[in-house]
């Protein structure tokens, strides 16, 4: 027995601590302990912790992230509130929520004046379900009479989703609504079954398409859901208290809504981490040789593959992987070079670390290479040892322990849906380069006796510009995942960066940076608004990638020559503290800037623009702030 098996199971130690009532002040703990749960378990800690007193986990941890969800429907939703609570736990956040009347979903959506909109959300659920439909049918009915409501209820939907985008400020959340075997068993001949069940996924196709031009709307795909198996509805809940979807599938819903939270708030990961023997391949590579370890053509071999090209499907759109593995690292550099079976090579991988060292030393270090926070990394491991060490030592980093069967591997990786983001953007599709990129230059900048000289040689080329319609995924993506170099971390939707574009009084620039490695390409954004006599600096932000290499000084001095240009007296700039952020706390100080004033948590600073620093020398800058670029 080791020593993890005598330890408390986690919503063991959940009760004991409301029992202690030292939950709230304990709260960090609830994200280690709430995410080694699920099913059952993890409902009951979410009832658990829907007791809680929000206002005072808050003021004991100020970094913990509220965030509020309304969910408004057709059905009883009350069972949806402890799993997603139990959920949001699991990313470090605070559930908020907002429950609407029963079946007040069109008239939440349809009028700006609701409580709905009162609430302010951060996220709006409307829960489909299949009674939406079946309610409306009458008695008797004909699968025409299905189709017609049908489309009345998308056409319906299409409306409230457009009322939203108007008056509303959040995502708006929809889902697919599943076809019932007892309402489809109703028609007994079975062309007409083939028929409504077209209509009806021709519905649900339709309304998954909404997001195409609502960059506000997310519609959730219920149908991959219940495949896993998850029951659609229990009879009785939803004859007796039109609960028309199951607890079980209330919960999945709620997960997925979870990491929508989590992607809002700027917790989406950026680096999957991987163990190799056992978990990339079968067999021990210092055992076994490069010929003896398992990637295709056996049984086994053929479930590593599996998961290997899940892994480089994922790197594909964006995701860095990496690898740390107690091995040899020239034997696994030959082995992801020749091994002829294998789907993963080393050009798919940003870091390949093998040693001896402990695993979780080796993740602060891969996270410091790349200039990421460990809190941005999934951790990989079929070890159980390994992954309660790292749990242990680094709670940020998310784990996915693997239970020792390689074809449960793919879902044990995509269960949570770490990388999950609105949109691939052209930066993504090139982000394992352009780490790789940032590897050479710091192996450059070794080579250096100081860092000015490495600056020199570098080549620094940046442009700023007035940002277009064409970069506002990759603006929205940005405020959504910087969070170092974020002055304020203001977190923006697509839409808000569209109103910005759109409003006369506010001005976005785009930051485009290269060097002699390469193109680094959109890599920051700055927010300013016109008020009278003066500029105010809404925002300003650059990826983790590039800063330090007086990147963000050209480009401040830019705009300050600009303002002076134009007429104003002063530039204003805020900076809100968080937990990442305490790097740039004197970047405006540091700049010429002056303290003025603090609005809650929002101090603000002035500069008067009688002298405007010049901008680095090894900068090579093109300012282009009229219209387009």
């Amino acid at each position: 027995m080791t020593t993890n098996d005598l330890r408390p199971a986690p919503d063991g130690e959940l009760l004991a601590l409301a029992r202690e009532g030292t939950l709230a002040r304990e709260y960090p703990r609830v994200r280690r302990l709430v995410g080694e749960l699920s099913g059952d378990a993890l409902v009951r800690a979410g009832q658990l912790l829907t007791w809680l007193d929000q206002d005072e986990v808050i003021s004991a941890h100020p970094a913990v992230s509220p965030v509020k969800i309304a969910i408004t429907g057709h059905g009883t939703l009350h069972a949806l509130v402890a799993p997603l609570t139990a959920e949001l736990a699991r990313h470090g956040l605070l559930l908020r929520p907002y429950l609407a009347d029963f079946d007040s979903y069109v008239s939440a959506l349809a009028e700006p004046g609701s409580d709905l909109y009162a609430q302010r959300a951060d996220l709006v659920a409307c829960v489909l379900d299949p009674a939406v439909i079946a309610d409306e049918l009458p008695t008797p009915w004909r699968h025409e009479d299905a189709v017609r409501v049908l489309e009345e209820k998308l056409a319906l939907l299409e409306q409230l989703a457009d009322r939203y985008g108007e008056a509303g400020d959040a995502v708006l959340v929809f889902n697919t609504i599943p076809l019932p075997h007892e309402l489809c068993a109703q028609l007994v001949d079975r062309r007409s079954r083939a028929a409504l069940g077209a209509a009806w996924r021709e519905t649900n196709a339709r309304l998954l398409r909404l997001m195409d031009t609502r960059p506000w709307l997310v519609v959730l795909d219920l149908d991959p859901l219940l495949t896993e198996p998850i029951p659609l509805c229990d009879p009785r809940a939803s004859v007796y208290v039109k609960a028309h979807l199951s607890g079980e599938l209330l919960a999945r819903y709620a997960r997925e809504l979870g990491h929508l939270a989590r992607q809002i708030t700027g917790r989406t990961k950026k680096c999957l981490v991987l163990d190799l023997d056992g978990t990339a391949w079968g067999g021990v590579l210092g055992e076994d040789g490069i010929d003896g370890i398992e990637v295709a053509g056996t049984y086994r071999g053929e479930a590593f593959r599996a998961f290997q090209k899940v892994v480089k499907q994922l790197a594909a759109q964006g995701v860095l992987v990496a690898v740390v593995s107690k091995n040899d690292l020239d034997l696994v550099r030959q082995a992801l070079r020749e091994h002829p079976g294998m789907t993963l090579r080393e050009n798919d991988l940003v870091r390949v670390i093998a040693n001896w060292r402990p695993k979780h030393d080796n993740l602060v270090g891969l996270a410091a290479d790349l200039n990421i926070g460990v809190d941005s990394l999934v951790f990989v491991d079929d070890s159980p040892f390994e992954c309660g060490l790292v749990r242990s030592e680094l709670p940020e980093v998310a784990v996915v322990a693997l239970d020792g069967e390689p074809a449960a591997h793919p879902g044990a990786l995509l269960r949570d849906a770490w990388f999950d983001s609105r949109d691939v953007t052209a930066e993504d599709l090139t982000r394992t380069v352009r780490y790789r990129e940032e590897l050479v230059r710091k192996d450059f900048l070794r080579s250096f006796g100081s860092l000015d000289g490495y600056l020199d040689e570098l080549g620094v080329r940046v442009r700023l510009c007035r940002a277009v319609p064409a970069d506002v995924p990759r603006i929205s993506q940005l405020t959504l995942r910087t969070n170092q170099f974020n002055l304020t971390t203001v977190r923006l939707q697509q839409p808000d960066v569209q109103r910005l574009l759109a409003d006369p009084d506010a001005t976005v620039l785009g930051i485009h940076a290269a060097d002699r490695f390469g193109d680094n390409g959109l890599v920051g954004a700055i927010f300013l608004r016109r008020e009278g006599d003066s500029v105010r600096l809404e925002n300003f932000l650059l990826s983790c990638r590039v800063f330090a290499r007086g990147i963000e000084q050209a480009c401040l001095s830019a705009v300050l020559r600009h303002a002076g240009a134009s007429g104003v007296q002063d530039v204003l700039g805020g900076y809100r503290p968080s937990t990442k952020n305490g790097k740039v706390a004197d970047f405006y100080p540091m700049n010429g800037f002056i303290r003025v004033s603090q609005v809650d948590d929002l101090q603000v600073f002035r500069h008067d623009l009688a002298a405007i620093p010049a901008p680095p020398r090894h900068i090579e800058l093109i300012v282009l702030l009229g219209a387009g670029r």
